[in-house]
């Protein structure tokens, strides 16, 4: 898309100026090409948080764990960028982008070696648990970067590119790691020497990006819950009551799909499963450019609809050996993320200061990372005791009344909101 339909587009759709915003209206704007390439470091991070994904039935197989022991290997990833969301927003806000998004880019590359070098469970969790650490800070620093490099007025263009780059990049890590591990020797290693050379790419990126340090600090404790300020916590709550619900329902899929493949399919194929996942955040992609015109309170209820579907189609496809609706319902789940995550974002990027945006960052997703931390591995322990089948039923039930109460609640407030604000 040319650059000049771009600004055009993002012009149109602009929000209002942000409180605490301390460009004038003469500020020059950065060059779009620049907000696409702030992106970028964010899809390279993600790609390496679902590398793993298609690879664990051959850790199963080589190493020996059950899928319980899975789940709490893929919670430590949880563990990890929970613990980095306590203090990077607030490192970002007060010390500037670059000094939190280059370690983290860094420990990214740690967590490659690691992960192409495990022969044990516990390899897999310090490798799970860096690349939370590095998730954690880029989904927070990252994202406010792609907001600060886009300038005043196209804060709805940077929400949805910086949202994209994450679907995306968690979408392409499996799908990279299915192929290859197929396709290319050492099926555990070689896509871990290419994400070394994607985040070595992102390094270079963020080493020359047009950011500047914080003109004034954000306030308070390093570490702490991440939080927003008191008027801007309606629309915290609104965007974590779906995309809670949405990371959630991706993540169960993330973390058991394959071994549901399995059962249904009988294939412990690694392209398959890889593919299912790059679907599913490919639903995800598309859909946020398909509703980016819509309002944001549209956009979250839409998201709650399709969660809820989706976990309607879970335990059809689950209750009847279903492909086909197995990947209906990673299809449903990836939209409903999607639009969580742009609503929950485009509604933050509207009325946070820009010196407490990454802080804001990383409350939204603490709000949707602890349920998509312990629902799955619940079930993953329940679903050793009582059947893949059974575990999945139970946690698409609890996960369709999460799902319908965001819905409702974002609903009751949503008459309220004008077009575009």
């Amino acid at each position: 898309m040319p650059e000049s339909r771009v600004v055009k587009f993002a012009e149109t759709v602009g929000d209002r100026q942000r409180p605490g915003d301390p460009a004038g209206p003469e500020a020059p704007l950065t060059p779009v090409r620049w907000i696409w390439l702030a992106a970028w470091p964010i899809t390279a991070v993600f790609v390496l948080s679902n590398a793993a994904t298609p690879l664990y039935v051959v850790w199963q197989r080589e190493i020996g764990f059950s899928s319980g022991t899975l789940t709490v290997v893929f919670a430590f990833y949880i563990v990890g960028l929970l613990a980095s969301l306590l203090v990077s927003g607030v490192a970002s806000d007060r010390l500037g982008r670059k000094p939190v998004l280059l370690p983290a880019l860094a420990l990214g590359m740690v967590a490659c070696l690691i992960f192409a070098t495990a022969t044990t469970v516990p390899a897999l969790i310090v490798a799970r648990l860096l690349s939370g650490i590095a998730v954690g800070a880029v989904v927070s620093a990252g994202m406010a970067a792609v907001t600060d490099v886009g300038g005043r007025g196209r804060e709805r263009l940077a929400a949805l590119l910086a949202s994209c780059a994450m679907v995306f990049g968690a979408g392409l890590g499996p799908l990279l790691s299915g192929v290859l591990s197929e396709a290319a020797p050492a099926p555990t290693v070689t896509v871990f020497v290419v994400e070394m050379g994607l985040l070595a790419t992102a390094f270079l990126a963020v080493l020359r990006m047009p950011l500047r340090r914080p003109a004034t600090a954000a306030k308070g404790a390093w570490v702490r819950i991440p939080a927003v300020p008191l008027g801007s916590r309606p629309q915290l709550v609104l965007g974590i009551a779906v995309f809670a619900p949405g990371i959630t329902a991706t993540s169960f899929v993330l973390s058991l799909g394959p071994s549901l493949l399995t059962d249904l399919l009988g294939t412990t194929s690694r392209i398959t499963a890889g593919a299912m996942a790059f679907v599913m955040f490919l639903a995800a992609t598309g859909v946020q450019f398909a509703v980016r015109h819509l309002r944001r309170h549209t956009i979250l209820v839409a998201g709650a609809v399709s969660i809820a579907l989706g976990m309607v189609a879970l335990v059809t496809a689950v209750r009847t050996s279903s492909v086909p609706v197995l990947i209906t319902s990673a299809l449903l789940a990836g939209a409903g993320q999607g639009m969580g995550q742009l609503g929950g974002l485009s509604l933050l990027n509207s009325s946070v200061p820009p010196n407490q945006l990454a802080e804001a960052n990383a409350a939204l997703n603490v709000g949707g990372y602890v349920p998509a931390g312990i629902l799955p591995v619940s079930v993953g322990h329940l679903s050793d005791a009582v059947g893949l089948t059974t575990g999945t039923t139970v946690f698409a039930t609890a996960l369709t009344v999460f799902a319908v109460v965001g819905g409702l609640l974002v609903l009751s407030t949503g008459r309220r909101e004008p077009r575009h604000g």
